[in-house]
């Protein structure tokens, strides 16, 4: 049976999922088709139930629940870091909600969260990897930095103005949820099990192995050097990664009553997850 997997071309989902995609790891009676897209063309294709197996924005989870079901294993968490606001000088954070905002896409749970923390500043969507050069061009005045832009930006002439992850440390004392991966209900419960059995085995061989693993994910580390990629990895492929536990689905109740409350989204889904 041909499954198709969508999920981001970046250094972490890449580490992830290496061992299904070199088949280290198999899933016995299943071909994999890895789709690389951004992750907001995932959340949009999502909205249409097209893959059926793909990396969503835990904001877009809130949208799709209906058609797509949770994984256990493979959901990105920060553990006191996340997405962070940039700009080419310091801005007073009174002032952060006047200024234009380079967004990765606006069904992103950057995007949620910039809602969240700073209000309803004015935004263009950019492709995540264009956001520095858009901020330094003066395209915008702040960009959302998501993936390894979260490290990198210093070396760039960029200063992080605020730390989407940090705040929310701070108030809440979980980890961020960032990013989960979901499959199609339509698969039936046998299939989601071995699918998350599958994808469990190879963040486990990927953590086994770590410099093998990384030489695959520095193919889609834009330029980064191997510490930084593994950094960078290690961040966000993390226990979390390995399965959600209580505090990862604490996590996500919380980012979900919060973001209810604020009219943010329209409602809590269920955490069913597998």
């Amino acid at each position: 049976m041909l499954i198709r997997v969508g999920h981001s071309p970046d250094p972490d989902d890449a580490f992830m999922f290496y061992a299904l995609n070199s088949g280290k790891v198999k899933i016995p009676g299943i071909t994999i088709e890895h789709v690389l897209e951004d992750i907001e063309s995932l959340n949009r294709r999502a909205r249409t139930g097209e893959l059926e197996v793909t990396a969503v924005s835990a904001a877009t989870y809130t949208l799709v629940h209906d058609r797509y079901r949770m994984m256990d294993p493979g959901a990105s968490m920060g553990k006191g870091y996340g997405p962070i606001l940039v700009a080419t000088q310091p801005i007073e954070r009174a002032k952060l909600e006047e200024k234009v905002v380079a967004i990765p896409g606006s069904h992103t749970t950057a995007a949620l969260l910039l809602r969240l923390y700073v209000g309803d500043p004015p935004t263009i969507e950019v492709a995540f990897d264009q956001i520095p050069r858009v901020v330094l061009e003066g395209q915008a005045d702040l960009g959302l930095l998501i993936h390894e832009g979260q490290i990198t930006h210093a070396t760039l002439g960029l200063t992080k103005v605020l730390d989407l992850g940090e705040r929310w440390a701070r108030e809440t004392g979980l980890p961020l949820p960032l990013g989960v991966n979901v499959m199609r209900r339509d698969l039936g419960e046998d299939l989601h099990r071995a699918l998350s059995r599958g994808l469990r085995d190879a963040i486990a061989w990927a953590h086994g192995h770590v410099d093998e693993a990384l030489e695959y994910a520095m193919r889609y580390g834009r330029g980064i050097d191997k510490e930084t990629c593994r950094r960078f990895v290690l961040m966000y492929v993390n226990d979390y990664t390995q399965t959600l536990g209580s505090e990862g689905h604490a996590a996500l109740e919380r980012l979900f009553t919060l973001a209810h409350r604020r009219g943010l989204i329209p409602a809590i889904p269920p955490l069913d997850t597998v």
